[in-house]
């Protein structure tokens, strides 16, 4: 399977294209926002978790990163509400349980550099947002690794943000507000990838912008072993 597969393009997906499809485990819906391979696949996804649902134990053959949007996403490791950011290198593994409250995450699978091996539950949600350089923005910062950078941003109004050409390329998923890009204005549950050589011209909506971003981590992209 490829969704959004050729990474010399720019892709976006908007809540209105949204797609959800069935995951083996009752309960679990998927929408594939990229992705390259069948269910073992390095892939982009939202994942939806009905009340009470659990999700078979797995390893993580390329690694998993996880953003909490809503509910509370739990295993047996620990309990993690809304804004927690998870990162599960290459070989852990674990058995996703889902409470009363539901959950929804973004995750990244089979996209961790294999040296990269420190795993993180970070809580997010109650770091305090830290001064920019540019003007107009906040931020949290949640992982670096080489070139690779993980953080969520808050722009206010109307803050412009231009891009000098990307090495590693640029995702982005919307948080909160709107962002605008080429036009084109991008709300809440919107996410975009912007390949290695763009330069893009951002600018925050109206009502500002949060956002999550990933930086410097698209120079090589590679389908995982099936």
């Amino acid at each position: 399977m490829r969704v959004n597969a050729d990474f010399n393009d720019f892709a976006c997906v908007t809540p209105e294209r949204y797609q959800w499809v069935t995951s083996p485990s009752a309960g679990v819906e998927r929408m594939m926002l990229d992705r390259i391979g069948d269910e073992v696949a390095r892939a982009t996804s939202l994942v939806r978790y009905a009340p009470n649902t659990q999700f078979s134990r797995h390893t993580h053959g390329g690694g998993e990163e996880i953003l909490v949007l809503e509910g509370v996403f739990a295993d047996e490791h620990g309990r993690y509400p809304a804004g927690s950011y998870l990162r599960n290198p290459v070989g852990t593994g674990h058995t996703p349980r889902i409470g009363d409250e539901g959950a929804l995450i973004l995750v990244k699978l089979h996209q961790f550099d294999p040296d990269d091996i420190l795993q993180l539950a970070v809580p997010a949600h109650r770091l305090p947002w830290q001064p920019d350089r540019r003007a107009g923005i906040t931020y949290k910062m949640l992982h670096t690794y080489g070139g690779e950078r993980v953080s969520l941003e808050r722009w206010e109004a109307n803050t412009q943000v231009t891009y000098p050409p990307l090495g590693g390329g640029l995702e982005l998923f919307v948080l909160q507000g709107s962002l605008i890009s080429d036009g084109s204005e991008y709300i809440q549950g919107s996410w975009c990838r912007f390949p290695c050589g763009a330069a893009p011209q951002l600018e925050a909506g109206s009502q500002g912008v949060q956002l999550y971003l990933k930086r410097g981590h698209l120079a090589v992209v590679n389908a995982p072993d099936q």
